[in-house]
């Protein structure tokens, strides 16, 4: 392969990882063209000759971009993000439930139906016949604690 047309690939290859960018957005394709263009200039100026050190070049130019600017650029042109403790506990707390097992205060043999899923449940006092409902109180470990629904509620 002649000196011109590797040149060339550089160059193309550079402006084509340039156009990904805006295809698939992250900041990493954008460098990695930038430092084609960047290895394909110093090659046409005649500042680098042999296809190895080419490479190289690209190879650490393109790693010392993403490390050292793509946390800046994300920073004022990022996505948009957004964060929410989800705590599902809390959010559980007092929906009322239908009992699928029976459930005791003696162990977590009864089943409750909570979010279209069977959990294990168990009452502090008290059963809670199968075919009724209760109310979610809290969870201990992997077993809801229910108590009976008032019947005015």
């Amino acid at each position: 392969m002649d000196a011109e047309t590797l040149t060339m690939i550089f160059f193309i290859g550079g402006i084509v990882l340039m156009i990904i960018e805006t295809l698939i957005p992250g900041g990493v394709s954008f460098f990695l063209g930038v430092s084609g263009l960047f290895v394909g200039a110093l090659r046409w100026f005649g500042i680098l000759e042999d296809p190895a050190t080419s490479i190289i070049t690209w190879l650490f130019t393109s790693v010392a971009l993403i490390l050292a600017m793509r946390p800046i650029l994300m920073k004022y042109w990022g996505g948009e993000s957004s964060y929410k403790l989800a705590n599902e506990d809390v959010e559980a707390m007092d929906q009322v439930v239908d009992v699928v097992e029976t459930v005791n205060p003696d162990d977590n043999s009864g089943r409750i139906r909570f979010q279209g899923i069977s959990w294990q449940a168990r009452t502090l006092e008290g059963e809670i016949q199968a075919g009724t409902k209760a109310k979610i109180r809290y969870r201990d470990n992997v077993t809801w604690i229910v108590e009976p629904v008032d019947e005015f509620e």
